[in-house]
């Protein structure tokens, strides 16, 4: 299973999610889900931006060869499940043939209404950073184990 998340510039949250979820799924040993992100204003080749790469080091993860892609219509096709950010990001996904596999984040982790939305740190202090790695870890961690319930059931 390939999962792919989408935020606007692939500098912040994306790419935090990505490391939040490859380390949690590195920690459960599992090497069947592979992980990737993008942007749907994403500046090709652009590092990740300073605040989710000092806050992601304060974690244990490294973002330095982190680079910013652009969300194209053969990376949604390549994911099995695409989790975006902000209900916008979605509504692009859909537009690139996303279907059913596209999901709000929060949505698929269980949260309702403005919850849902992953808040944008770009521009904001270390604070802001941090705030949002903490949401993307606790939605992650809830999106791991969906995963893997789900997998456990296929099996039976």
């Amino acid at each position: 299973m390939h999962v792919l998340f989408v935020c606007t510039g692939n500098t912040c949250r994306s790419p935090m999610a990505e490391a939040i979820m490859r380390q949690a799924l590195q920690s459960r040993g599992d090497s069947r889900v592979t992980v990737g992100s993008a942007g749907i204003g994403a500046w090709e080749g652009g590092p990740a931006s300073e605040g989710a790469y000092l806050v992601a080091l304060e974690h244990g993860l490294d973002l330095s060869a982190h680079r910013a892609r652009m969300l194209t219509r053969e990376l949604v096709e390549q994911a099995d499940l695409v989790l975006c950010m902000s209900r916008h990001h979605c509504a692009r996904v859909r537009e690139l043939g996303g279907g059913d596999k596209v999901h709000l984040l929060g949505e698929y982790a269980g949260l309702t209404g403005d919850d849902a939305e992953v808040n944008d740190p770009f521009g904001g202090d270390l604070g802001s950073y941090r705030e949002t790695f903490r949401d993307l870890g606790r939605m992650i961690e809830t999106i791991v184990g969906r995963l893997e319930a789900e997998r456990h059931g296929d099996r039976r």
